[in-house]
């Protein structure tokens, strides 16, 4: 989808992020509430508070590193050295 963006007078196409909507229905009450009262504590909307728990759920996995990272880290008194075990090869020599 292209939509015109009008600056300092002058107009140029800009493409605009196509997103998806989502309508869920026959949501019990009771999760409805506790999906408010989890978006008050964190103080944004509920439709946020949503779209957080689905990209969580569904989102890109945790990698490996960031895994480790977080169950070893500094935050857990392990100082951990990050080594690059892949080094560049060498070249191959035609001589």
């Amino acid at each position: 989808m292209l939509a015109i963006d009008s600056i300092h007078g002058k107009k140029k196409a800009v493409k605009e992020a196509v997103m998806a909507n989502l309508s869920i229905r026959k949501l019990d009450d009771s999760v409805y509430e506790r999906l408010q009262i989890l978006a008050q504590e964190h103080a944004i909307s509920m439709e946020e508070e949503v779209r957080q728990i689905i990209y969580k759920a569904v989102g890109t996995p945790v990698k490996m590193t960031d895994l480790i990272r977080e169950c070893f880290g500094p935050k857990n008194g392990i100082d951990l050295e990050i080594v690059n075990e892949r080094k560049p090869h060498e070249p191959m020599d035609f001589s």
